[in-house]
Formats: C-alpha cells, structure tokens, sequence
C-alpha cells in the first residue's frame, strides 16, 4: 500500500498499458489484437470465428430460454409424452400414440413430445386431429430430422439442456412411450428431478409391459433391493397398457396438485 492508501504498482513498478475490451482489462501480451469487437461484428469480410466461441454461445442459450419461455408461458396444462423416432407408422406403437393423444386432447391436456417421427409423431397426429394443441420442441442433430406435421406449436433447439427444461417446465406429468437411448436419458433425468424436488411431484407412466417391465423389476430388484432407492422413490414409477389407466394417472396428478394450490 502508499501512504495515501491506494493499491501501488508491483515492486514499484510503473503502470502497465492497457486496453479494454467492454468490461474485459488488457495487458501485456494480451494487447496486441488487429481488429475491434465493432470492426469484426460490422466488416462482413473479417474473422467469423468469433460466433462459435462460448462467450457467443452464452448470448445463443439465453435466446434459446427466452424463445422457449415466451412460446410455451400460456400453454394450459400439460403432459410431455417421450418416445422412438423410429417407430414406424403402421406398428402398433404408432397406434397406440395417436390414441394417446387424442385422450389428452380430451381432458383438456396439451400434448408436448419432441416433435420428430415415430412416436412423437404419433402423439402430436392425435392431439391435433382431437382439437388439443399440439406442441414440438424439436432438436439440431447432425442428421436432417425436423418437426412433424402434425406439430401445431413448434420450438427449435440448438442445446439439450434448454430443450430439456422446457419438458419439464411446462408438464404435469411424463408419459414414456417405448423408445431408445434418448427417451432413456428423459426418463431418469425426470425421475431425478422428481426424486430430489426439484421440480413438483408428479407421476412417471411407462406405458407399455411388454418393453418397460424388465425395466421396473430391475430397478425394484436391484435399486430397491440394494437400497440405492427407497420405497417412496419406486412410488413415482407407474406401468400399464391402457390408456384409460395412464390419463387416470394424470387426471388424479392433477387434482392433489389442483388441491395443494
């Protein structure tokens, strides 16, 4: 410290030089930069590197939840159905989406899948045709995939992560359809948040036996058993084959949420 007790310079050394960059202090070595943040935003023809570095990409997230939060903030209640992007349409999974749909359509329910093929596909066709909304977050992969048809509100999105909020934001409840690795990720990355509270209580329906029930009696068995989950957390998991039996599910969801509010 000086007398006057203000910060004095290293070793008595004399001030560095210093340029800014908006709040960002440059020294030394750092100080040689060709061109302003300005000069290459507005000169077409200087390095567009600068868009694909993390400081840009936390201005491309924060627009990607303000486009998410806007489009979804008025949607009335709804469930978030996963599932395959690879089911095809004439196999009774297909089927058994659209008649999903629809029934969610009929209590009043929005229906939010992924917006792809498959499943999703299916969901979305039912809700739609039943005159519930019907709503797509669809995802940037490095194959062409885009939203179905039958989305009649749709969101794109570059991250994961943003997507994934947005399943979770506006749901009353998770349906999963038989479906792969992604519809695996969903399924727990829900029931963890269910689990630790971070978001409100609310059921997990597998819907389907004949794939989801090897599923249930391993956590049971293993999980359970090894008590790595407790009893409460094995109560959040429901399978069943009828669709009756999965809007139940919600409906009753709904009503003891509807009665803590």
């Amino acid at each position: 410290m000086t007398v006057d007790g203000q910060w004095g310079e290293p070793n008595g050394a004399e001030r560095p030089h210093e340029k800014q960059r908006g709040p960002v202090v440059l020294r030394r070595s750092r100080l040689s930069e060709p061109t302003t943040t300005d000069q290459r935003l507005l000169d077409s023809r200087g390095p567009s590197d600068w868009v694909h570095t993390d400081p840009w990409r936390v201005l491309r997230i924060q627009a990607e939840f303000v486009e998410g939060f806007g489009a979804l903030s008025e949607v009335p209640r709804a469930v978030t159905v996963f599932g395959s992007a690879r089911t095809p349409r004439e196999h009774p999974e297909y089927a058994a989406g659209v008649e999903l749909g629809r029934a969610l359509a009929g209590i009043g329910c929005a229906a939010i899948t992924g917006g792809g093929p498959g499943t999703m596909e299916a969901v979305n066709r039912g809700a739609s045709e039943a005159g519930g909304l019907s709503i797509g977050l669809g995802i940037e992969l490095p194959f062409e995939q885009g939203l179905n048809p039958w989305v009649d509100l749709g969101v794109n999105f570059r991250y994961f992560f943003v997507r994934k909020t947005m399943f979770m934001k506006y749901a009353q409840a998770f349906i999963c359809l038989p479906g792969g690795f992604g519809t695996m990720d969903e399924l727990f990355e829900a029931l963890t948040l269910v689990q630790t509270k971070k978001v409100t209580k609310f059921p997990v329906v597998l819907f389907g036996s004949d794939y989801w029930q090897g599923l249930y009696d391993w956590i049971r068995d293993r999980m359970l058993e090894g008590g790595k989950i407790g009893e409460q957390d094995m109560s959040l998991l429901h399978v069943t084959d009828d669709i009756d039996d999965a809007v139940s599910i919600v409906q009753e969801a709904y009503g003891a949420w509807e009665a803590a509010h």
